[in-house]
């Protein structure tokens, strides 16, 4: 069956994704993903959610502008190959680019990528990062705020 694809655009669709946790992780590329919210399974369907998203992003730790969009280039280009015929209809998938995406031959991309979207729908969803902080006021030990001055 293939499904007709289309770009994630806006930032809060991406941390929609990031925020389900569900992930799998490849040599050349990280693929998020995560069922659209108010779509109903296929058979119950009408035409009109019968598309995937797929939304592309690369840090700046992986290089600076051209290195990133040559990264970018090239995930689009296995996605737009595989994910007519392997994305899931209905869900939003967001796909990292790494450190080592550049220098990865393209075939091995193409079988990452094939991986990534057919175990992404029975993934667990990954720990929550205790690491980070919670959004809000963070409070330090002792009563005082972090930057020396006492709580009010």
């Amino acid at each position: 069956m293939t499904v007709t694809v289309e770009r994630l655009k806006k930032r809060a669709e991406f941390l929609r994704v990031a925020g389900t946790r569900r992930k799998w992780v490849t040599d050349g590329l990280i693929l998020q993903g995560a069922p659209r919210p108010g779509i109903q399974p296929e058979d119950q369907s009408a035409g009109e959610d019968r598309f995937a998203r797929i939304g592309f992003t690369v840090t700046k730790k992986v290089g600076k502008a051209v290195v990133r969009n040559r990264v970018r280039r090239r995930l689009r280009a296995v996605a737009d190959l595989l994910a007519p015929d392997m994305a899931l209809p209905g869900w939003d998938y967001v796909v990292i680019g790494r450190q080592q995406t550049i220098e990865r031959p393209f075939e091995a991309l193409v079988d990452d990528m094939r991986t990534a979207l057919r175990r992404i729908p029975d993934a667990k969803p990954s720990p929550a990062d205790r690491s980070r902080p919670v959004r809000g006021r963070a409070k330090a030990k002792g009563g005082q705020r972090r930057a020396g001055g006492p709580v009010k």
